[in-house]
């Protein structure tokens, strides 16, 4: 395995270790830039209304995201290893 794949792996396991959401965001700011973890939340608030019906029109008025990353996005959401449909069933079935 190679060193990037072994990172990849430590940084899921990291991940998928906390339970506290209030763990989970001090990893993010100790990982990333606040302008990343901004931009990742409000790709995860996209593909959330695309995943339950809104339009493109809808989604980048209430998020203000660009429609290059909206389209992005979308292609995730439509042709991605499934990770936001898994995450939007398990946030689902958490409310």
């Amino acid at each position: 395995m190679s060193g990037a794949t072994e990172d990849l792996n430590a940084l899921c396991n990291a991940f998928a270790a906390l339970t506290d959401p209030e763990d989970v965001k001090a990893l993010l700011a100790d990982l990333c830039t606040a302008g990343e973890t901004e931009q990742m939340a409000c790709r995860l608030r996209a593909a959330t209304l695309l995943l339950e019906g809104k339009t493109y029109a809808q989604i980048t008025e209430e998020t203000d995201i660009s429609s290059a990353t909206l389209s992005r996005v979308s292609n995730c959401v439509r042709r991605g290893s499934g990770g936001y449909a898994k995450v939007w069933q398990l946030l689902r079935k958490s409310d």
